[in-house]
C-alpha cells in the first residue's frame, strides 16, 4: 500500500486582540507599528505538549472595499508593497519552540536614504512545519492508496512602517442592523482619508448611556482603500436591544490614550 501525506493550510489569523492563537501557537502582540529607527520584537509561545518548528516569512496582502485581505503575489506587487518587504528586517526566520518556553522574533527597519514618506506594510506569517513522517510501501499491494491530511497552522500579523509625519481622519455612514435566520450583524461603511491607516474599536452606545452596549476591537482601514464595509456579528438578542437611537464611535488607541476619530449618531432599525 502506498501512503501519501497531503498538507492542508489552515487559514491564518489576523488578530484583533493582544495575542493571537491557532493550533498550539500564541503570538503577541498581533500588530506592529514602527515609526522610528528603533526596532521591536514579537513573542512566540508553544502551548502544546510537544516541540514545534515554525517558519517566519513576510507576505503581502491588500485590503478590498469589503474589508477582505487578499493575497498579493510578488509579481503583482506595486512599488509601495515591494518596498514594504524590502525595508522590514527580522530574525530568526526558523524557530523550534519547546513547550511553554517563549522566544522572541526581532523586527527592525532597514530604510534606504530618500525613502518617500508614507505607510509601508507587510504581513508576518508564522507557519508550522509539520513533522516528517515515514512513507511505507508494500510491494505486494500497489493498487491500494492511502491519503492522510495534515493541517498546517499559521498566524499572521501586520507589520507597519510609518515614514514621515502622517495623519488620517475617518467617518462612518449607512449603519443598519441586518438579521437573517442564521445571524445578526451591525453593518456600516467606514471611510478614511489621509496618508496612513486607521485602526481601532467600534463602540455602540444607547441613547442616554455612557457605557458601550457593544464593542468590536481591531477594525482597520488600510491606505489602499478610502472606505470599506464593516460587518460585525452579534447575538440576536443584542441586535434587538440596539435598535433605536444610538451613537457609534470609532476609537483609536495610542501612547497618548484613547481618541474618538469618528462618530455617528443614528437610529438603528
Amino acid at each position: 500500500m502506498r501512503f501519501i501525506r497531503l498538507f492542508a493550510l489552515v487559514p491564518a489569523l489576523f488578530g484583533a486582540t493582544a495575542q493571537a492563537a491557532t493550533g498550539d501557537l500564541l503570538v503577541a502582540p498581533t500588530r506592529i507599528v514602527l515609526d522610528g529607527a528603533r526596532g521591536t520584537e514579537v513573542i512566540l509561545n508553544n502551548i502544546g505538549a510537544e516541540p514545534a518548528t515554525y517558519r517566519v516569512s513576510l507576505e503581502l496582502r491588500r485590503m478590498t472595499p469589503e474589508g477582505v485581505l487578499d493575497d498579493v503575489e510578488p509579481t503583482a506587487a506595486n512599488e509601495v508593497e515591494t518596498k514594504s518587504v524590502a525595508i522590514i528586517s527580522y530574525a530568526p526566520r526558523r524557530i523550534t519552540l519547546l513547550p511553554n518556553q517563549p522566544q522572541a522574533i526581532r523586527i527592525g527597519i532597514r530604510a534606504p536614504q530618500g525613502l518617500a514618506d508614507g505607510e509601508y506594510r507587510a504581513h508576518m506569517l508564522f507557519r508550522a512545519i509539520p513533522e516528517a513522517k515515514a512513507v511505507t510501501e508494500k510491494p505486494d499491494d500497489q493498487q491500494n492508496l492511502s491519503i492522510a491530511l495534515t493541517p498546517i497552522y499559521g498566524v499572521t500579523i501586520p507589520v507597519i512602517v510609518r515614514q514621515g509625519n502622517l495623519s488620517a481622519t475617518a467617518s462612518m455612514s449607512n449603519a443598519q442592523i441586518v438579521t437573517t435566520e442564521d445571524s445578526s450583524m451591525l453593518n456600516l461603511t467606514l471611510a478614511r482619508t489621509g496618508t496612513r491607516s486607521t485602526y481601532g474599536t467600534i463602540r455602540v452606545l444607547k441613547a442616554g448611556e455612557s457605557k458601550p452596549a457593544y464593542e468590536a476591537k481591531g477594525v482597520a482601514v488600510y491606505p489602499e482603500v478610502t472606505e470599506r464595509k464593516v460587518n460585525l456579528d452579534m447575538p440576536p438578542e443584542l441586535a434587538v436591544a440596539l435598535k433605536g437611537p444610538v451613537t457609534i464611535q470609532y476609537v483609536e488607541e495610542s501612547d497618548a490614550g484613547s481618541k474618538v476619530i469618528a462618530e455617528l449618531k443614528t437610529v438603528l432599525r
